[in-house]
């Protein structure tokens, strides 16, 4: 791996550092402070609804001020977020916290891109090798993240308060690490947008299928992992082994992406993801047989590696849908699609596993997969239909 890439996997770690202890905490943090229990993840909410609102700001920043200084403004407001998050917490605010994850939001849309970024610093027959690699940084998140939040839980008077102060840090680090990768020059940068409209890039069943795949999965992915906290304090399991089961969560959402690249390369992405498909129904499957630590653990494992095949899978498909110079506002529109569909699937999860239940929640997963099932059936098609055409 190259220093510059080498940088880039460390900066996706600590974003996920971030990510992770939002997930672990903010759901619990939410439901002590907020009015009612149904609302107790509309902090996780806001976090990725931010991210949604933020795609178009985040690529006009990009284009605008390039890689580098786009990213250090991303990291900047994670410190001032994670901050007003602390603050939060510590004078029992329930509104405050969640602006504050909204906000959060811009550093999620903006270190979202840090997988394409990779494409851009090694030859482009290493691409599906750059963005597993990359991803692969978010093992950091996984032994760190969930650590980090049982460790700083009781740091100060309110409990996780002292989480949010750490984030901090963490964000601060990532900053350091991020102003030292010389990022090449993006096509158009400083000017006004060329290329196609955005409108025709993101009709073309290439696009749409690879951004179904990145969006569902992603979204089923965090309808189970934002209402496990809740889910295993429902079923009387301590906090450890919460973090535990989230430990494992993400190991398996990042340890596959060692080698995911390289199986793209050898099978094809088509296969790759229909793998991560019944792995997400596996996920389900094991959920449903039982509310011990093992079964919440067996699913969540599942359920990354289901999510580290579709999402690199997508993000592989989706690179061949764009121009060069297009790459900024069609990588927007895709991680909107993502976001869209995590703030439903984060809101939903709260109200669904508060009221009808983790069983329940897990029968309500299956829709989605179904639909994805369809899509990559009709992509499987088209391109047997497309490898037949010259022969005929």
């Amino acid at each position: 791996m190259n220093p510059r890439l080498a940088l880039l996997t460390l900066c996706q770690g600590l974003l996920m550092v971030n990510n992770v202890t939002f997930i672990a905490i903010n759901g619990l943090v939410g439901l002590a402070l907020a009015p009612a229990g149904w609302m107790a993840t509309l902090p996780i909410t806001g976090y990725v609804a931010g991210g949604a609102l933020a795609t178009g700001l985040v690529a006009h920043h990009q284009r605008r001020y390039g890689r580098r200084r786009a990213f250090q403004l991303g990291l900047l407001v994670a410190i001032a977020s994670a901050a007003v998050c602390a603050w939060a917490v510590l004078t029992r605010d329930f509104w405050l916290l969640t602006a504050a994850t909204v906000i959060a939001g811009y550093y999620n849309a903006n270190g979202s891109l840090y997988r394409f970024a990779s494409v851009e610093l090694v030859d482009a027959a290493y691409k599906e090798r750059a963005i597993s690699w990359v991803l692969a940084g978010g093992i950091l998140g996984a032994v760190v993240g969930p650590n980090l939040a049982q460790w700083s839980r009781g740091l100060l008077a309110q409990p996780f308060a002292g989480a949010y102060l750490a984030l901090c840090g963490v964000a601060l680090l990532s900053l350091l690490l991020i102003s030292c990768i010389p990022f090449p020059t993006l096509p158009g940068q400083g000017q006004p947008a060329t290329g196609r409209p955005l409108a025709e890039i993101v009709r073309q069943p290439l696009f749409i299928i690879a951004t179904a795949a990145c969006a569902i999965g992603y979204g089923v992915m965090n309808l189970l992992m934002a209402a496990t906290p809740i889910a295993m304090q429902q079923c009387a399991h301590p906090f450890s082994a919460t973090a535990l089961v989230l430990e494992w969560h993400v190991l398996g959402m990042f340890v596959p992406s060692f080698f995911t690249g390289r199986l793209i390369k050898r099978f094809g992405v088509l296969p790759v993801m229909i793998v991560g498909l019944l792995l997400n129904a596996g996920c389900v499957a094991f959920a449903l047989h039982g509310n011990d630590v093992m079964h919440f653990l067996g699913a969540l494992l599942a359920l990354g590696v289901g999510w580290n095949f579709l999402f690199i899978g997508g993000t592989t498909l989706a690179t061949s849908a764009w121009r060069p110079e297009e790459k900024t506002q069609a990588q927007a529109a895709l991680d909107f699609c993502v976001y869209l569909t995590m703030t439903l699937t984060s809101f939903a999860s709260g109200a669904l596993v508060t009221t009808g239940g983790w069983q329940a929640m897990n029968l309500g997963a299956l829709l989605p997969l179904a639909l994805l099932a369809v899509a990559l059936a009709w992509l499987a098609l088209h391109q047997r239909a497309m490898a037949r055409a010259p022969a005929a």
